[in-house]
């Protein structure tokens, strides 16, 4: 008759003789690699350098856009006649004959180009009206 070891091995005891194959360890860290990847790209906010790139180059755009429309404010009302053209222009209702009148006026056009930007305008106009 054999006796059974009745004695428990404690779980650090199991965790020492525990011997994983190379196929169990591989599978283990590509499913580590994939959710980190999957966890990090969903919720962690990773972004490719494409997308990151992209993000920047629209932040530059709206940042020049919004110091172009300050320097627009700032020029319209530098000139001799801003009063009577503010007056002028919260006269226009229609939005695109106030930007047309932002645009003729040279406001928006920054030093070095030869047409107004577009967001210079967008601000200016805004801002000129409230």
């Amino acid at each position: 008759m054999t006796m059974q070891n009745t004695t428990k091995r404690s779980l650090f005891q199991r965790w020492e003789d525990y011997q994983p194959s190379k196929t169990l360890l591989f599978w283990a860290c590509a499913g580590v690699i994939t959710a980190t990847m999957v966890i990090g790209f969903g919720w962690g906010g990773w972004v490719t350098g494409g997308t990151s790139r992209e993000v920047a180059v629209a932040a530059g755009d709206t940042a020049r856009g919004q110091l172009a429309s300050v320097i627009c404010v700032e020029r319209f009302k530098a000139a001799a006649d801003s009063a009577a053209k503010l007056i002028e222009l919260n006269a226009i209702t229609d939005h695109y004959k106030r930007r047309q009148f932002v645009e003729a006026g040279g406001w928006a056009t920054m030093p070095g180009q030869t047409s107004a930007d577009r967001r210079a305008v967008e601000g200016c106009t805004v801002a000129l009206a409230s």
